[in-house]
């Protein structure tokens, strides 16, 4: 049998490349995106018309490549002047000063930096949606898909089981909070009149969205009562018929539209709300799977029969992981129906399920960080092949299927999300002030 050897060329490059770039912290590079940024905001415009651009290119020059395709080099030369070339020069040449200040940040508590970091984080997100409502709608709808991403990792990842309720747990969270909002604080066709000043309500908006996400948890410990005496397509079979059940109840309920929905919430899912909410679930979910429930989660899935011989109670176990994903699942259904501000039943559906079930398996199953990676690479290639009509239905799932054939568990399965290793500098790091 003739074994290929690999081209030492190529592997001499890609290392010359990691190493090029091995010296620059978390900060290092969240600073040159703020540089980026800052420049597309001050300068885009005129690059726009210098490149012969009809506008700022909303993601990246991917939409304005598709549809006009004479002005691929203006896009390719838009996205080089203020995105690559900015950030790889800036990170580079602050590299000895992000790495001096992350040997500083070293010596402080890790929530401290983990902070630092988050705030510049969203001054970057802040500018670049400035640019843009759309990119500020699609940015808040990506961080709520994190959210849902990583709830249904629980379920379907860390505790190896295969649901199909997260639309309903996600509609019972759009709708509870929805009513909690349009009922108190807007007067309202269906709802009647606002029973309290609506100026009060943007500080109350919170204990709406923990609502939709207790009952979305209730309604998970109503499927997993029956659910946990049976396994594999049984379990599938009886979440995709609650799915079915909350959505066939919400069309039948006149008091909240019916299947005509419900609108009227008001406009109290900012950027900085969904931005603090998303990383609150990232920080929850991920101190979970890492706490003696979460090892006690994967001792469940890997064998349920050693993990009870091991005194682990594996009943309570999966109890408490589904109605925990269902919570999260909750919160993203109530944001997400106030940033949309209308909420319709036909939205929770088999389409809804087969975003969010590609979304989990694409990033990886069991990882964190995978789940992030899923969410935000399956919405940002599905608006930048919206040009594409029907041919997008067509890309993403023959993706997908090859993503199945070639990364069965996902693109980045099985990874601890280590916040300490992405926040400090690198091992080997030689720049120094």
């Amino acid at each position: 049998m003739e074994v290929k050897k690999s081209n030492p060329g190529n592997t001499k490059r890609f290392s010359g490349l990691r190493h090029f770039f091995s010296g620059i912290p978390a900060s290092g590079w969240l600073l040159a995106a703020f540089a980026a940024v800052l420049l597309e905001f001050y300068v885009g415009d005129p690059l726009t018309e210098i490149l012969g651009l009809p506008k700022i290119p909303a993601l990246f020059g991917i939409v304005i490549i598709l549809k006009k395709p004479h002005l691929i080099p203006g896009a390719f030369a838009y996205v080089g002047l203020i995105y690559l070339l900015p950030i790889i020069i800036v990170a580079k040449i602050t590299a000895p000063a992000t790495n001096w200040v992350s040997e500083k940040l070293d010596r402080m508590p890790l929530w401290f930096s983990a902070i630092l970091h988050l705030v510049l984080l969203y001054f970057v997100l802040e500018i670049w949606t400035d640019i843009s409502d759309y990119r500020l709608l699609m940015l808040k709808l990506t961080l709520i898909a994190i959210m849902i991403t990583l709830s249904l990792n629980i379920i379907n990842g860390y505790m190896g089981e295969f649901s199909c309720s997260h639309p309903g747990f996600i509609a019972l969270g759009a709708y509870v909070a929805s009513v909690f909002t349009v009922g108190l604080f807007v007067n309202d066709r269906l709802l009647g009149h606002a029973l309290l000043p609506q100026a009060l309500g943007q500080f109350l908006f919170p204990i709406g969205l923990i609502l939709g996400g207790l009952v979305a948890a209730v309604g998970a410990l109503i499927v997993a009562i029956p659910s946990f005496r049976t396994r594999g397509d049984y379990l599938a079979i009886i979440s995709l018929a609650f799915m079915f059940i909350v959505k066939s109840l919400i069309e039948n309920l006149e008091v909240v539209g019916g299947p005509r929905g419900l609108g009227g919430q008001p406009d109290w899912a900012t950027l900085p709300t969904v931005f603090v909410w998303a990383v609150l679930c990232v920080w929850t979910i991920n101190n979970f799977v890492e706490s003696t429930m979460g090892k006690a989660l994967n001792a469940v899935r890997d064998e349920e029969s050693a993990a009870d011989a091991m005194t682990v109670n594996t009943r309570k176990t999966k109890m408490i992981a589904f109605m925990f994903g269902a919570f999260w699942a909750g919160v993203g259904g109530g944001l997400f129906a106030h940033v949309l501000r209308y909420v319709n039943p036909g939205t929770f559906g088999i389409k809804k399920l087969a975003e969010v079930l590609a979304m989990v398996y694409f990033g990886g199953l069991n990882s964190v960080f995978g789940s992030i990676v899923g969410a935000v690479s399956f919405n940002l290639l599905s608006e930048a092949l919206r040009p594409l009509e029907i041919f997008k239905w067509i890309i993403i799932p023959v993706l997908l299927i090859l993503v199945m054939i070639y990364r069965p568990t996902g693109l980045i399965a099985f990874k601890h999300f280590n916040v300490k290793k992405i926040l400090r500098p690198r091992p080997g790091s030689k720049e120094r002030v």
